[in-house]
């Protein structure tokens, strides 16, 4: 019922930039929060930055200073701009929001983007 579609994924040089767009559709009454979480295979799914909505975000320690997320409501869509890039930064980069898909409902339900390829690399 709702579909995330990320975009902006791609190979860029050590100190560059990204940005990465995310944006929610389908069957959604409102939106907790969205966020970006990054995996590389054989490691844990790894939290990149959270948009909570009227709190200052969060972050994952390892893109503190160099990363920033944040959302426009109007449309369901959260950005992730990511500056002086690393090769550590390498890794499939995943979108997740909490949807309520109806009014009256008391907890969200959490959907996964297929993930954007971010390569860092000379």
């Amino acid at each position: 019922q709702v579909q995330l579609v990320e975009s902006g994924g791609g190979l860029v040089q050590p100190g560059g930039s990204l940005r990465l767009s995310c944006a929610a559709s389908g069957t959604i009454s409102s939106i907790n929060h969205m966020g970006w979480y990054r995996q590389v295979p054989g490691d844990q799914r790894e939290l990149v930055a959270v948009n909570i909505g009227g709190r200052r975000p969060i972050y994952g320690d390892s893109v503190k200073g160099r990363f920033t997320i944040s959302r426009v409501y109007s449309n369901n869509t959260v950005y992730l701009q990511m500056n002086s890039l690393k090769p550590e930064d390498t890794a499939v980069y995943i979108c997740k929001a909490a949807v309520f898909t109806w009014a009256g409902a008391r907890m969200s339900e959490d959907y996964w983007g297929e993930g954007t390829q971010v390569t860092v690399s000379s």
